[in-house]
């Protein structure tokens, strides 16, 4: 007898708690009956249902994220490019979500996928490389947003932004673009080095003139002192010869042997009967 309550109070206990079930604020429900759409629960909190009648299938409301993989796309001038982008959508209307997708995500990321490819292989065979990618992703990702729109309507969802991470050229295109780059670079340094061949060449050309000018300036100025001392030179020896003939020849004797006998080595054979040694030699004079 005990055993039996005891099996009576589980069984109640089961069906009762088959006949609650919780919403989170996070989420919205839909309740079924036979597979017919009941209600739909977007009121976070306690809910009740008829067991073994009705059953609950829960969708998160929150912002889903779609990180699809990167595509190959063809621009308006025949170059591939490689595009990663993502999508931000979310369900707004559960039942018209539930009925379109069976609520399986995967199917709806997976048609999500091919509208955004679509819109995205559009958009890129209306632009340039340098379009796309300096100056009008936001008007891409406009437009794809507003031509996915009409196509999601079905789904009861909506997308909340596309966004474009990268945009990287094939290697092909990669290889081309390097290829100018690395073209243009030597044309740039190359010209660079030809103006400075030129410069260095009127910089030279300056130099040896101004050294030749300072050079023959330097040999004009040292002319003419040389010259002044010269003539001053000679003025003094034709003062001292003037004022004194005889100590004016000794005293140029002197240095004639000073320079004749600097080397202790030199001989000389010569007469001492000579006019270079009538300083040595009294009766010579």
């Amino acid at each position: 007898m005990q055993k039996i309550g005891l099996i009576i109070i589980a069984a109640v206990f089961f069906i009762l708690s088959s006949a609650v079930y919780t919403v989170d604020e996070t989420q919205v429900a839909i309740k079924l009956r036979l597979g017919e759409i009941v209600s739909v629960e977007k009121e976070p909190g306690l809910k009740f249902k008829t067991p073994f009648v009705n059953n609950v299938v829960k969708f998160d409301a929150r912002i889903q994220t779609l990180d699809a993989p990167a595509e190959r796309f063809l621009t308006g001038e025949k170059k591939n490019v490689i595009v990663d982008s993502y999508v931000k959508w979310r369900i707004i209307d559960a039942e018209r979500f539930y009925k379109s997708t069976g609520g399986n995500l995967a199917r709806t990321n997976n048609r999500l996928a091919q509208i955004i490819k679509t819109g995205l292989k559009s958009e890129f065979s209306k632009r340039t490389i340098a379009d796309v990618v300096s100056g009008e992703r936001s008007e891409i990702m406009a437009n794809i947003v507003k031509l996915a729109a009409k196509d999601i309507g079905e789904f009861g969802i909506e997308i909340v932004d596309v966004r474009i991470k990268r945009i990287d050229l094939s290697q092909e295109v990669s290889n081309s673009v390097y290829r100018r780059m690395q073209a243009e670079r030597h044309r740039v340094a190359k010209e660079f080095r030809s103006m400075g061949a030129e410069e260095a060449e009127i910089i030279r050309a300056g130099a040896d003139k101004e050294r030749t000018i300072i050079l023959a300036n330097a040999y004009r100025d040292s002319e003419i002192i040389r010259g002044e001392g010269d003539a001053m030179s000679a003025n003094n020896y034709a003062k001292a010869y003037s004022q004194n003939s005889d100590f004016y020849s000794f005293h140029r004797s002197l240095e004639s042997y000073k320079k004749s006998f600097a080397n202790q080595n030199d001989v000389l054979v010569l007469s001492p009967n000579t006019e270079f040694f009538r300083h040595f030699n009294p009766e010579a004079k």
